[in-house]
């Protein structure tokens, strides 16, 4: 399943991935990843919560390499059951434009692995396609 939160910069989407993911870590047994731009978040995350940094990634520079780069987090670790992604549209170069076909992408991911996506990006919930707006959105 992939699940969206939505708003503009400072409506505090990132606090509550961080939320979600620390109860997510207390009550599933397998893994947790959260995906992140910088390390800003490192002392906010259950220690036990796997933190990636897309800025010690520099080549990851569009969605097919993003979707490669999960595919190899995935592979590392076969127990992953949640994957949080903040701030999606400062990774990879990826816009707006490319989202439909990204989170179509996520979906077969986790359709198939049976693995949750959240995703935030920092838009209106308006501006988006309604094929993006066909997800679930967290905080509606």
């Amino acid at each position: 399943m992939v699940k969206l939160l939505v708003g503009r910069k400072g409506t505090g989407k990132t606090k509550i991935m961080v939320d979600m993911s620390n109860q997510s870590c207390v009550e599933k047994n397998g893994s947790i990843v959260f995906i992140v731009k910088d390390d800003r978040l490192k002392h906010d995350l259950d220690r036990d919560i796997r933190m990636i940094v897309m800025d010690d990634y520099e080549y990851v520079t569009n969605i097919d390499e993003y979707i490669g780069f999960i595919y190899g987090i995935m592979s590392s670790n076969h127990d992953i059951e949640e994957i949080f992604i903040d701030s999606i549209l400062k990774h990879a170069d990826i816009s707006v434009r490319e989202l439909p076909e990204f989170l179509k992408r996520l979906q077969n991911i986790s359709e198939k692995s049976n693995i949750d996506f959240v995703v935030s990006l920092s838009a209106e919930l308006d501006e988006l396609d309604a094929s993006v707006r066909q997800y679930e959105i967290l905080n509606k």
